[in-house]
């Protein structure tokens, strides 16, 4: 049994992340931390923590009762801090800010705005995408979890680009998130009238994620990777459905498409690839673990279209945090996370 901290605990990564963790068989939660909502219980704030066991919520994120293990839900900035500090008095940590997603810092002050103020701790960190960095993973004590976009980006795009079965020029990337990936925040942008019966573009065209795709996919393919990447704004709860368009290398046919997904993929308990022309919805991801990916050929433009789907909040943040904490502590890596979707 891993004694574990949330801290960040009332966001709503954070609470999927503590719905999540109060079923995992290996999990004790010692310690809820919301400095918002401080003194209550989960269940004041989430009626469906009501059956749970009681989740007390602390202002206080160190101390002895913090556990074994941290996760960090903060907002982007905040985990620079805190982050030094619990791994300094030993505790594993898994962030799911940004902070420490780049292993060039001066990337993310450039996109990010802020000063990176814990150069040595990045070093240290790794990048949480456990279906190309499992092995690193197991031995960190210190995990970086990608976001949501990214995460559906990179798995759609990784293995054809090491392959050499699509062109590193020219690639786009049309994305759209559930409201959810926005955050629990009152802005009038997120609003029930302002999102429902809509649907827009937003921070066009420099969205912070497009630099942690250019990063991982370059990193990944041995090449130089530019690209745009366009995020939208769905009249939906939870789910990313990415749309994205690439240049085929000469005489590539759907049948190498496939062999190349299926040789990167086939152990991937949580990365499932369509039989070709056969596209994910976000029905079939909508409250599991899994990355749904389909493609189909325009030999007319000589270009393949790929549609990559995830839960936001489970495989594009909680789901695969509990991922990595499970490769963290040698358990099985699927142990504690949902494999079927919610459909309806």
């Amino acid at each position: 049994m891993v004694n574990v901290s949330v801290i960040g605990a009332t966001g709503y990564v954070g609470a999927e992340l503590l719905r999540l963790l109060s079923a995992h068989p290996d999990v004790h939660i010692n310690k809820a931390v919301s400095k918002s909502f401080a003194g209550k219980e989960m269940k004041d704030i989430y009626a469906n923590f009501i059956p749970n066991q009681s989740v007390g919520l602390t202002g206080e994120e160190s101390g002895p009762d913090a556990g074994d293990f941290v996760f960090l839900c903060l907002p982007h900035g905040q985990s620079l801090k805190a982050a030094p500090a619990l791994l300094a008095s030993g505790h594993k940590v898994i962030d799911l800010s940004g902070d420490f997603r780049y292993d060039d810092t001066d990337i993310y002050e450039k996109w990010y705005g802020i000063p990176h103020t814990a150069k040595q701790e990045n070093a240290s960190a790794v990048y949480g995408l456990p279906e190309f960095f499992g092995d690193d993973v197991k031995k960190s004590s210190f995990t970086a979890n990608p976001g949501c976009y990214t995460t559906t980006s990179i798995l759609a795009l990784a293995p054809l680009l090491a392959e050499g079965v699509i062109r590193e020029n020219g690639i786009v990337i049309d994305a759209k998130s559930g409201v959810t990936g926005a955050g629990r925040k009152e802005k009038l942008a997120f609003s029930y009238c302002e999102t429902a019966d809509n649907f827009k573009a937003y921070s066009v065209p420099l969205h912070r994620h497009t630099s942690e795709i250019e990063e991982q996919l370059s990193k990944l393919s041995g090449k130089d990777i530019c690209l745009l990447f366009t995020p939208h704004l769905l009249p939906v709860k939870r789910g990313i459905l990415a749309t994205i368009y690439a240049e085929l290398a000469e005489g590539v046919t759907a049948e190498q498409i496939s062999k190349v997904y299926e040789s990167y993929y086939a152990d991937a308990p949580f990365t499932h690839v369509l039989p070709h022309g056969k596209l994910p919805e976000l029905k079939y991801v909508v409250g599991s673990n899994n990355c749904m990916i389909g493609f189909e050929l325009s030999e007319r433009t000589g270009r393949i279209i790929i549609v990559s789907c995830t839960d936001n909040l489970i495989k594009g943040a909680a789901g695969q945090a509990i991922q990595n904490f499970n490769l963290m502590n040698g358990l099985d890596e699927t142990l504690g996370l949902p494999r079927t979707a919610w459909y309806l």
